[in-house]
């Protein structure tokens, strides 16, 4: 019912930046919660960054101060931009947001599939 499409990954020297993207589509009533996780090889998914409706953030440390989530709710879409990029941000970057769909009366937790992101030292 609800798909979230990641877009904006890819390859980057340290130092440099990407702005990675998450549209969610589908029978959308609302969208509460949206934010960014990531998933580095032989690690544990953690969050990266969220936003609520109402447009409060939160950050990671390891991320605070190099990345800014923002949304626009008229496009159900977030966006992540990373700045400073440092190889440990290396790591598969997951979208997820709490949606209520039509005919529910309360939200689910939905994931996109991935972006990798890459940067070199």
């Amino acid at each position: 019912q609800v798909q979230l499409v990641e877009s904006g990954g890819g390859w980057v020297q340290a130092g440099g930046s990407l702005r990675l993207s998450c549209a969610a589509s589908g029978s959308i009533l609302g969208i509460a919660a949206m934010g960014w996780y990531r998933q580095a090889p032989g690690k544990q998914r953690e969050l990266v960054a969220t936003i609520t409706s109402g447009g409060s953030t939160t950050y990671a440390d390891s991320v605070k101060g190099r990345s800014t989530i923002s949304r626009d709710n008229a496009k159900n879409t977030v966006y992540l931009q990373m700045n400073s990029l440092k190889p440990e941000d290396t790591a598969v970057y997951y979208c997820n947001a709490n949606v209520r769909v039509y005919g529910n009366h309360y939200y689910d937790n939905y994931w996109g599939q991935g972006t990798q992101v890459t940067v070199s030292s």
